[in-house]
């Protein structure tokens, strides 16, 4: 099995740590991972924003580049749902869309294909499970609240595999953050808010951390945090816990 890591762009510049995670996760459990060189941005930005044209080429790059992996993996739940979701639309007619369809985020690739069962890393403290919007309505990484089904929570089954931790949820746990992408530019107000209500919830779980598998809703509520003190509580993003002390 062959596996093409894909590093978003806002993760390579703001989070990089986050792509390291990524790659030695992958190596330590022994998978043929390889980061191919001169990767750029999936095209989520401009397309968000109304300028889907702008996207194509970028969606064409990708797909010439990891064309030959079994699997594309990705620190990302929004690029690797828009890519999945929109690439075969904006190729159509114009250039083969195989690599989106292999595309998948880390969670679900470990989740689903890998199956981990064994002990991954230690992180001794409790812990907020942030389940962001395209995570829980795209990519079914999380059972949706409006939903009677069986719950489950992919997330949590992998974090559950690192030692002394301790995972809570907050209130309301898959509502919205607020962050949304070109939302929080065009509704900054509404957004602020919103990320307001969603941190403080956080915060009264107790938890030391706020963890989950976008780092776009990490930031923006750490960024909400920052503007107006609330109590200090940290951000990690799902596969760095995993990662921790491997």
């Amino acid at each position: 099995m062959k596996i093409g890591l894909f590093i978003p762009c806002y993760v390579d510049a703001v989070y990089p740590d986050v792509g390291v995670a990524c790659y030695k996760l992958l190596k330590h459990l022994g998978l043929d991972v390889i980061y191919p060189m001169g990767q750029t941005c999936c095209g989520q930005p401009m397309a968000n924003a109304g300028f889907e044209k702008e996207a194509v080429g970028l969606a064409e790059k990708f797909e010439d580049m990891f064309a030959g992996f079994d699997y594309v993996v990705a620190p990302s739940v929004s690029c690797v749902a828009f890519m999945r979701l929109n690439y075969p639309r904006l190729l159509k007619g114009k250039h083969e869309c195989k690599a989106a369809e292999k595309a998948m985020d880390i969670v679900e690739f470990l989740h689903d294909v890998v199956k981990v069962k064994g002990p991954l890393g230690r992180f001794p403290y409790k812990v907020s499970l942030h389940n962001s919007c395209h995570g829980v309505r795209e990519l079914g990484l999380s059972s949706p609240s409006e939903n009677t089904g069986p719950r489950f929570n992919k997330i949590k089954d992998l974090l559950s595999l690192v030692e002394g931790i301790e995972v809570v949820e907050p209130d309301h746990a898959d509502e919205c953050c607020g962050f949304g992408g070109m939302f929080s530019i065009e509704e900054t107000g509404v957004s602020r808010r919103m990320g307001e209500k969603k941190l403080q919830r956080h915060i009264a779980t107790g938890a030391s951390y706020i963890t989950g598998a976008d780092c776009s809703c990490l930031m923006h509520l750490a960024g909400v945090g920052a503007k107006d003190g609330s109590k200090p509580i940290g951000f990690k993003h799902v596969v760095e816990i995993l990662a921790s002390g491997l």
